[in-house]
């Protein structure tokens, strides 16, 4: 893989389907968000190498700096789903993303996340997306409040607010 060339995917897929309103999803994009993040550059792209040693440096390390998300690429075979999303999950209740309030979200071609018919998946490359916690159940918590998740199906949100709060509970 080239970074560049992976960069411009992933820039690609922000722009084409992760920012744009869609009628079977309340006319919201997937992320609200993403859009800002993107014109303004608060995003990150890095090689992915070694999937629990750069997720394990990086909570180490800790710089997210001015990006609201930092996003590790693999190849799609270099991981089966199963444990690309294990070690995914392990990492998230691990010490070092809980004490630096991080959150590390899965995105395998092999693990298809669709709601009301739009899959979310990126598709071309195993991606790990880091966050901050505490800005993504804010961010969270002021979507659900506008209606963002209504209409979505509730196994499919318990999945995704499985290692954060839920912003539907009050």
């Amino acid at each position: 893989m080239v970074i560049n060339q992976v960069k411009a995917d992933i820039e690609e897929w922000i722009e084409n389907f992760v920012e744009v309103p869609h009628p079977a999803l309340g006319n919201w994009p997937p992320c609200p968000f993403a859009r800002r993040a993107r014109l303004l550059k608060h995003y990150e792209v890095r090689l992915g190498d070694d999937l629990e040693r750069d997720l394990f440096l990086f909570a180490k390390k800790y710089y997210m700096g001015k990006n609201e998300v930092v996003i590790y690429a693999y190849p799609p075979k270099q991981y089966d789903d199963a444990y690309f999303n294990w070690v995914v999950d392990v990492v998230n209740v691990g010490k070092g993303f809980k004490k630096r309030k991080l959150i590390a979200l899965a995105d395998h071609p092999d693990t298809v996340e669709e709601q009301n018919g739009v899959c979310f998946n990126m598709k071309k490359y195993a991606l790990v997306l880091i966050q901050d916690k505490d800005k993504l159940n804010d961010h969270a918590k002021l979507l659900a409040q506008k209606g963002y998740y209504d209409g979505w199906n509730e196994e499919y949100l318990q999945d995704i607010f499985a290692n954060r709060k839920d912003p539907r509970i009050k």
